[in-house]
């Protein structure tokens, strides 16, 4: 059978493309997922259920792809970059935070070529995917798949009111809805986990939608490479229970993140030419951009002991509140973002490091560079599709990177010393007074400390023709080839 449309890649883009496409009865869809299916949420484990849980995004799980990534050339020990091998993706093992970027970044996407991409071309969708339980106006929406909530102020955690009261007192505003496009300061953040359950598009878009005749989902489907005939996609070459086989389809969309569908790409002979023929693989067509500008938010994590008897988080969410704020000097609007957390339990995981922590308890402020200048790349280790990737993030490249970042630090140990922390905080784990002492000390813990926010993309950007390093154009079109698309946030310039 030669589907309409087969795509790789069974996460938060995919399943949502899969239920919009097929909403026409005469296309047929094929969806591809290299993890397990879950059809309905009886069957789904706790730990992908639960938001509280974490687990599910830890190295042993067998739901993360547990890739490593080089976070600066210093650092000692690599990241660990937790990736959902599951449907529903990394929508179905991460932190819940519902966030949208700010009108800016879009307008500046539109700016470099890409005009369809500007917030107000882009807000009917934003409203079009949500129903915001909190929110009634015009920025929201009110009847979309994926439910939106905010945490009261009186439901906060300890850490969370702490930090709350430490931000106003320093001269924040008081944020009530960080998705209003005007929106900075400090408050409750937007989740996606009313009633504890994490709202992944499994099971928002995908799950209702199932019963389509001409929507066929398959999981436990490793994609090798794309098939091509001239420059044209025909079909995809997988991997399922062991044996080969080729699907086939009139158009083929990838839709498996900022790390697989670059890869993805290379094995199929898409890609800089050299890095190709340096691993054995014969070029179908030059596309130098692929796996380059490799960008994500860089984050570090200030880590605190808790006084004995301090309430931490068990089954309440995890990031409940934040600070979004405009570095010194930046011309980039809410550049820079703090939040508090706390967990309980060895095994309680932790939606952004990747690994459960190693202590049983703990408080901490997490201090992210949102708009970051600097930039990595991805390669491949082997021309074999189940070895994973090089990633080197190249974090902290630039000098206004580590300034930013610096800032960042300080002011989280100005907010510290707050009396709403003193009840909290027996004492500061890290940084130590050493490494705050100097630039140059806090630069090197910087280095050695920092990791992802596990929101990699931009491995694929979009961007015009004149611009050499774009691998689709602004409908998602691959450049040079035909019937080929990329959908997920590896096509993201920044």
């Amino acid at each position: 059978m030669i589907y309409d449309v087969v795509i790789v890649g069974g996460g938060s883009a995919g399943c949502t493309l899969a239920t919009r496409l097929s909403e026409d009865p005469k296309r047929s869809v094929l969806l591809l997922e290299a993890g397990p299916d879950y059809t309905d949420l009886e069957q789904l484990p706790d730990e992908l259920k639960y938001g509280y849980r974490q687990e599910a995004a830890d190295i042993e799980s067998p739901f993360n792809w547990a890739y490593r990534g080089q976070g600066t050339p210093e650092q000692k020990v690599p990241m660990q970059v937790a990736r959902g091998k599951v449907i529903g993706g990394s929508g179905s093992v991460n932190g819940q935070v519902f966030l949208r970027g700010v009108p800016e970044d879009y307008d500046e996407w539109a700016a470099e070529g890409n005009d369809e991409w500007s917030f107000v071309n882009l807000l009917p969708f934003f409203r079009k995917l949500e129903t915001d339980l909190n929110v009634r106006d015009d920025f929201h929406g009110t009847n979309g798949p994926i439910p939106v909530w905010r945490l009261p102020r009186e439901e906060f955690l300890p850490v969370n009111e702490a930090f709350h009261q430490a931000t106003v007192a320093a001269g924040f505003p008081e944020d009530p809805d960080m998705n209003n496009p005007d929106s900075t300061g400090t408050g409750a953040v937007p989740m996606n986990n009313p009633g504890g359950i994490r709202m992944s598009a499994s099971l928002s878009y995908l799950n209702p939608n199932r019963h389509r005749l001409n929507l066929t989902i398959k999981a436990d489907v490793l994609a090798h490479r794309v098939m091509f005939d001239g420059d044209r996609a025909v079909g995809v070459e997988v991997e399922s229970g062991g044996e080969k086989f080729t699907v086939e389809g009139s158009e083929i969309i990838l839709c498996a993140g900022g790390i697989a569908t670059p890869q993805l790409l290379l094995h199929s002979g898409v890609g800089p030419a050299d890095h190709l023929r340096d691993m054995g693989i014969q070029v179908v067509k030059e596309v130098p951009g692929v796996g380059q500008n490799l960008r994500d938010h860089p984050l570090v994590n200030i880590e605190l002991e808790p006084k004995e008897g301090v309430k931490l988080a068990t089954i309440e969410p995890r990031i409940q509140s934040g600070l979004r704020y405009t570095a010194e000097g930046s011309n980039s609007r809410n550049d820079m973002q703090a939040f508090p957390s706390s967990f309980t339990g060895l095994r309680a995981g932790d939606p952004l490091q990747g690994r459960s922590p190693d202590r049983p308890q703990g408080l901490r402020i997490t201090c992210i560079l949102k708009l970051a200048d600097s930039a990595g790349e991805l390669k491949l280790n082997s021309a074999d599709p189940r070895v994973p990737p090089r990633l080197e993030y190249r974090y902290f490249e630039t000098e206004w990177d580590r300034v930013r970042m610096r800032e960042a630090i300080h002011l989280s140990l100005r907010f510290l010393e707050h009396p709403a922390f003193c009840p909290l905080v027996e004492r500061r784990l890290s940084p130590t007074e050493a490494d705050v002492a100097t630039d140059d000390a806090l630069d090197a813990w910087l280095r050695q400390n920092v990791a992802t926010t596990q929101h990699t993309s931009g491995t694929c950007k979009m961007g015009p023709e004149s611009d050499p390093m774009a691998v689709v154009d602004q409908y998602c079109r691959v450049r040079g080839l035909q019937n080929l698309r990329v959908v997920d946030l590896s096509i993201c310039p920044n």
